[in-house]
């Protein structure tokens, strides 16, 4: 018989297994690799290659495949979410980020290297239209009714709102230097510019800039926190990611996050999972005290995909 004291230490230790369990999937830009990390060890227990070079993910409406895009090898990979085993591969043009609307009608598709911003049908993965967008389009995001997809412009600093029910383009306006990250907030739309050290806040309806928030050199992306108080600015230069209150926009606080934070995702037992580009590793951040842990992966690691009901086996 067990000692009462052993099954008290048991009792305390299972939750915690139970909040590490499951594995997230990383695309190794630089290394034509996809890494596979168990969240209860914090190791990388393997790794799926592909053509040439993964950089984002999203996941098909109904959940049955994990989209991976191989920008370079003109590839979307399909995965099971679950043992990422590789499903199926589709001949895609320059898929580097890409997202399916919340109307579930259309995959959208920046062609960052070609200038070009593709809608495919979400069912069939036929090409619907192609629009060719100066120059180097980047991030996006959808209004809630999946209307109108707004899309980041890298190389000439502006962000461009595509209607999706009429496939035309409503207006395209600077943002500032080397726009990345987009996200639709509170009737507002932010986009984190690279080049600069701000994120700007622009009018959806028409492109108007109302103003800009200094969040660090370098900003790139832009997350929103599960309960959807916070968003989350990560600054590649600074190596700093920026929490924002997600009403006012104003600085809740600063975590130093050395190696070029770039991608996150936010884990179950409320660790937050961020890429770091530069240093080719993972940091697993405990937000309440600002520690920090790193994982190596390959080269240049950028999206990152988490799932706790992910089987994290060899």
């Amino acid at each position: 018989m067990r000692s009462p004291i052993l099954l008290l230490a048991l009792t305390l230790l299972l939750p915690a297994q139970a909040r590490a369990a499951g594995a997230v999937l990383v695309m190794n830009s630089s290394a034509a690799s996809l890494s596979v990390v168990d969240m209860a060890t914090q190791k990388e227990i393997r790794r799926i290659p592909v053509l040439r070079e993964p950089h984002h993910w999203t996941m098909e409406p109904d959940g049955a495949a994990l989209l991976v895009g191989d920008t370079v090898g003109n590839e979307i990979l399909f995965l099971d979410p679950v043992t990422f085993e590789l499903k199926r591969r589709l001949p895609i043009s320059d898929p580097y980020q890409l997202g399916f609307s919340p109307d579930r009608k259309y995959l959208v598709v920046n062609g960052i290297a070609r200038n070009q911003i593709d809608v495919y049908d979400a069912k069939t993965y036929t090409l619907v239209k192609r629009f060719p967008a100066s120059t180097m389009p980047s991030h996006l995001d959808f209004t809630p009714d999946g209307g109108t997809v707004f899309v980041t412009l890298q190389g000439t600093g502006k962000v461009t709102a595509i209607d999706l029910r009429k496939m035309e383009v409503i207006w395209t306006a600077p943002t500032g230097k080397a726009p990345a990250g987009v996200m639709l907030q509170n009737g507002k739309l932010l986009v984190a510019n690279m080049g600069e050290d701000n994120v700007s806040i622009l009018d959806p309806a028409t492109g108007k800039l109302l103003g800009r928030i200094t969040t660090g050199k370098g900003a790139h992306q832009l997350f929103r926190s599960p309960d959807g108080k916070l968003i989350y600015v990560n600054n590649r230069i600074d190596s700093t990611s920026v929490a924002l209150d997600a009403t006012t926009l104003a600085a809740k606080r600063t975590y130093k996050l050395p190696g070029g934070p770039d991608d996150m995702e936010f884990a179950p037992d409320g660790h937050i999972w961020f890429t770091m580009r530069f240093a080719h590793k993972l940091a697993v951040l405990d937000p309440a005290t600002g520690t920090f842990t790193t994982i190596d992966v390959g080269r240049s690691p950028h999206g990152i995909f988490l799932n706790p009901k992910a089987v994290a086996s060899k």
